[in-house]
This record gives structure tokens, sequence and C-alpha cells, in this order.
């Protein structure tokens, strides 16, 4: 950064931190204690649509890779989701899976691509909440739908989670960032 960027306020911008996501699976364990919140098992990772020779060599590299099928989905907005499943308490082994199709699709050239990674947990009242890691800012926000209405976030819950997890995630500060990720596959 130069003299002009700090004159003009410009910062640089945070590079990504996958191994941010390791920290994902004694957050779980927080949000059990705390919150009563639960891992579903669940997890996905959001990109950009990407077309071509190139994806098609990733996406059968990433299912041997997963040791399974992988599970693309386009969102009404564009987006590709890739969903991974897991045993709900294998948070590990969902992490690592995570972080290798990240990795993967970071190698192979697609990091500009990378929008954001999620989990999912749920609570004994059917309260589903996702903690949504935002590539490029290398932070970690709460997603919560209000169950039952139609695209109205449970901000109460969303700010309870963000107070259990000061300590083991880098949360993100701007909740003007803190975008919705309605119907994500791995939320629900």
């Amino acid at each position: 950064m130069g003299l002009l960027d700090a004159i003009l306020g410009r910062s640089k911008p945070v590079r990504p931190d996958l191994d941010q996501l390791f920290a994902l699976p004694s957050a779980a364990v927080t949000l059990q204690a705390a919150a009563a919140l639960v891992p579903t098992g669940q997890g996905s990772v959001c990109f950009a649509s990407v077309e071509g020779g190139a994806f098609d060599r990733i996406e059968a590299e990433l299912a041997e890779l997963l040791d399974g099928p992988v599970e693309l989905t386009t969102d009404g907005l564009g987006y590709t989701w890739l969903r991974v499943r897991h045993a709900p308490e294998d948070v590990a082994g969902l992490v690592n899976d995570l972080h290798a199709v990240n990795t993967s699709l970071e190698e192979s050239g697609f990091g500009p691509h990378l929008l954001c990674s999620l989990i999912g947990f749920r609570d004994g009242a059917g309260r589903a909440v996702a903690l949504v890691y935002l590539y490029k800012r290398g932070t970690f926000y709460p997603f919560a739908p209000h169950p039952g209405q139609h695209q109205k976030r449970d901000n109460t819950l969303e700010l309870e989670v963000r107070a259990a997890l000061g300590d083991d995630l880098r949360v993100e500060p701007d909740l003007g960032r803190w975008f919705p990720v309605w119907d994500a596959p791995g939320l629900a």
C-alpha cells in the first residue's frame, strides 16, 4: 500500500486465509454449549458460475477427492453451490472437505470466482443458522433465516451467535457485509 492509498483511505484487500475454516470444529462445540445449536452435517461452497472443459475436469477431480458424488446446484442469482454432507458429529471431516474444495478451485485458477463457504446448524426448536465464511474478507458471520417467514432474518439469533463466537472465529465486524444466503444448500 502506498502513501496515496493511505491518504485516500484505500486499504489492501485481505488475502483469503482458508485455514480459518479449521477453527469451525471448536466453534461448533462453543455453539452447542452456548446456544444449543448442533451441526447438521451439511456445508457448501458458493462461487460464480464457471463453464468449460477446465471446470468439468475440476468437478470430476472433486468427486474423486470427496469420495462421492458432487452435488452442484445453481441458485436464482446464477451462483453455483457445491454441497458436502457428513455425519452431523463429523464437523472436522466436513471442514476438511470444504477446505479441499476451496483449495482445489483456488489452485485451478478459479479463486477469483469463490464467494463463500458455509456449514449449517440447528437447534431443538428447528431454528437454522449457518456460519458463513466470506472468501474475499477472510471473516465469518452467522446467517439465520426466520423459521416460517419468507426471507426474514432472525437477527436476535445472529447476534447471539456472534457474541458466543467472539473468541473462536474472526467474525466480520461490518454488519452490512452479513449477506443473506437464502435457500443455500447446506443451510437446511
